[in-house]
């Protein structure tokens, strides 16, 4: 029987990032994919233009729909606007039981803050406790906390076992905002595991962390424990990151190669 997994996002219409990243890494591994819109952008690879929230109910029901009728192996939560969607999902996956991955998406590349603090509450409230795995990078990490950003491996290491604190079982503390030749993450539940990979040279990164956070919920949903599920989906985003300047979409920061192992 083939793995399925949701992922709870906003669409991208240049395709890079949100719900069409999230799909497309699900497809790529040989997961069946479902989803539920929360929003509804106008973007490509230079900027985000418009966002239309999709109303808090209409959330509410494609949780319901999807999970009322298929059987969903993992979750992957991204992007959520406001505190009372965050109440709408969070109450909508009461009686979910399987893995779910949160990707806290709260800082934009300009380092705007993209959730108001009460929605901020919310999250750390109602959705850490709720996961399996919280995949922050670095500033993300920081607005959860109220701090400064970690500058090294062992803040890294600390910001994460404060967010693992928080309710959520696992933190990957993401490293991809740092400096330096290798870019490293780290694993943060009951062992601490380094994820080392070089720096890769190329302005094609739109959408890792959704990416990376889906192709997480994609491991899990076929069985495989959380270390070996973050060690595959880390290996598999720096293949496709490496391949992402042979795609060639766009005129600004273009996404990763989702199907690099398919295409030719």
């Amino acid at each position: 029987m083939i793995a399925t997994a949701l992922t709870i996002a906003g669409s991208d219409s240049g395709g890079g990032a949100g719900i069409q990243a999230d799909l497309k890494t699900f497809s790529a591994l040989g997961v069946y994919g479902t989803s539920v819109i929360t929003a509804v952008t106008a973007q490509n690879t230079r900027a985000v233009t418009d966002v239309h929230p999709i109303p808090n109910a209409t959330v509410a029901a494609q949780i319901a729909a999807v999970l009322g009728d298929i059987r969903v192996d993992a979750i992957k939560i991204g992007m959520l606007g406001d505190a009372a969607l965050i109440e709408t999902v969070a109450q909508a996956l009461e009686g979910y039981h399987g893995p779910v991955v949160l990707d806290p998406v709260m800082v934009a590349k300009s380092g705007a803050r993209l959730l108001p603090d009460a929605a901020r509450a919310a999250l750390i409230a109602q959705l850490l406790p709720r996961a399996d795995l919280l995949t922050p990078n670095l500033p993300e990490a920081a607005a959860l906390l109220g701090c400064s950003e970690a500058m090294n491996d062992a803040e890294m290491q600390d910001q994460g076992a404060r967010l693992r604190e928080m309710g959520t079982r696992a933190v990957l503390m993401k490293g991809g905002h740092g400096q330096g030749e290798t870019c490293t993450d780290w694993l943060i539940s009951d062992k601490v595991m380094r994820l080392d990979a070089p720096r890769i040279a190329t302005r094609n990164t739109h959408g890792t962390g959704c990416t990376l956070s889906s192709a997480i919920a994609a491991g899990l949903s076929k069985g495989l424990s959380l270390p070996n599920a973050v060690e595959t989906a880390h290996d598999w985003l720096h293949r496709a990151i490496l391949a992402a300047d042979g795609l060639q979409i766009g005129q600004g920061h273009g996404p990763v190669h989702h199907f690099h192992e398919a295409w030719t």
